[in-house]
């Protein structure tokens, strides 16, 4: 972190220049020992602002919808892949034209809309597979759990209606390690390789934690380049995370402490809205210059603006006693929070900032009434 809280108006994201190039420069040395394509999937980081310098590095972009195509396609100008659990009849036309690689759930979505994708000749078809093999402990973020609607087993995988398709893609990991991947790559190749000579492109999905300090990058590329040499296709990743991951900051502001049998902090942010997957994951994010409870002399419960009773980011401890008007840094806010956010209560969404490589804060979003009025209206 190279700035000074001091005089930023909270609650705010603050996106770290410096912090996310040095996560594309990784994730570019990927690509260049490999020949793969990695694609920004805006589904956990849709920060618009910072799309010129992904550009420079990714390929693309990775949509789940027509609102996060349109986005890739007019924002960041490269390849959109675009892959959801169905698609609607009024928006296929325009989602087709924002496309370059289109992924169908289910082969009765593919015979559904086969003939209108077909209709742009460039497009690249492909189909979900789930290789049946879970690899994260979290039943929610599990696509290959029991009764997963998210792809096509073997059993159900169609190959007379392969016709037009042109690759396959799958999703099995979140947060996760090359040797997952290894496992994974192991699976789908037992129960799907009887078609790959048939594809000319493979997505291996999301869930790579490339850019985590212990990631085994030597790994993912062996793996990628033996893949590559038992089959001539091109290799595509779409992390959601590994681009974001520890770029980004939340600064807060504390509005008040009161004692319940323990002592408690009111902050002007809250879990429920501005970092749901706290609630969701549900997991404890880092504050700078706090511990965990007990570790320094003073411990508090943090908890957020919202009616929710559970509306609580966790228990922390400091070396010296809060007060009115402290700011507190939460890190790792970049990913799975702007694009997650939501107004319950009323509450406004976090203004959103960049600190550029010299430490200049760039304030490039504030949110008014009006954003959470139009929403309803």
């Amino acid at each position: 972190m190279n700035f000074d809280p001091t005089n930023i108006q909270t609650p705010c994201y603050v996106c770290d220049i410096e912090l996310l190039e040095r996560n594309l420069k990784r994730l570019d040395a990927v690509q260049k020992r490999t020949g793969c394509k990695i694609l920004l999937a805006l589904k956990g980081f849709a920060m618009f602002h910072v799309f010129p310098l992904i550009r420079q590095y990714l390929h693309g972009t990775a949509a789940s919808s027509l609102d996060e195509a349109r986005l890739g396609f007019e924002e960041f100008g490269r390849e959109v892949h675009v892959c959801a659990p169905a698609y609607q009849d009024h928006e296929f036309d325009q989602l087709v034209s924002y496309c370059d690689h289109m992924v169908f759930n289910s082969f009765s979505q593919w015979r559904r809309f086969k003939s209108g994708a077909l209709q742009k000749k460039t497009l690249k078809c492909g189909i979900r597979v789930n290789p049946e093999h879970s690899e994260v402990d979290i039943p929610i973020y599990d696509p290959c759990g029991p009764y997963s609607r998210l792809g096509v087993t073997a059993d159900q995988f169609q190959d007379q209606y392969l016709e037009g398709i042109s690759g396959l893609h799958f999703h099995t990991l979140c947060e996760l390690n090359a040797d997952a991947l290894l496992r994974t790559l192991s699976a789908f190749e037992t129960k799907f390789g009887g078609y790959l000579s048939r594809m000319e492109w493979i997505n291996f999905g999301g869930g790579h934690h490339i850019t985590r300090s212990n990631y085994d990058v030597n790994l993912l590329c062996d793996l990628i380049k033996e893949f590559k040499t038992r089959y001539p296709v091109e290799v595509y990743l779409e992390p959601g995370e590994a681009i974001a991951f520890n770029t980004g900051f939340l600064v807060t502001t504390i509005l008040d402490i009161t004692h319940n049998k323990m002592d408690l902090a009111i902050l002007d942010t809250s879990a429920a809205a501005h970092m749901p997957d706290i609630i969701e994951m549900p997991y404890r994010p880092e504050i700078i210059g706090a511990g965990q409870p007990g570790m320094h002399p003073y411990t508090y419960r943090l908890g957020g603006l919202t009616c929710l009773a559970g509306d609580v980011i966790g228990d922390y401890s400091f070396a010296e006693p809060l007060k009115v008007g402290d700011k507190l840094i939460f890190s790792d806010m970049a990913h799975y929070t702007m694009v997650k956010n939501n107004t319950f209560n009323g509450i406004r969404l976090p203004s959103i900032a960049t600190i550029d490589r010299q430490g200049r804060f760039n304030l490039v979003r504030q949110f008014r009434y009006e954003d959470y009025r139009d929403r309803l209206s």
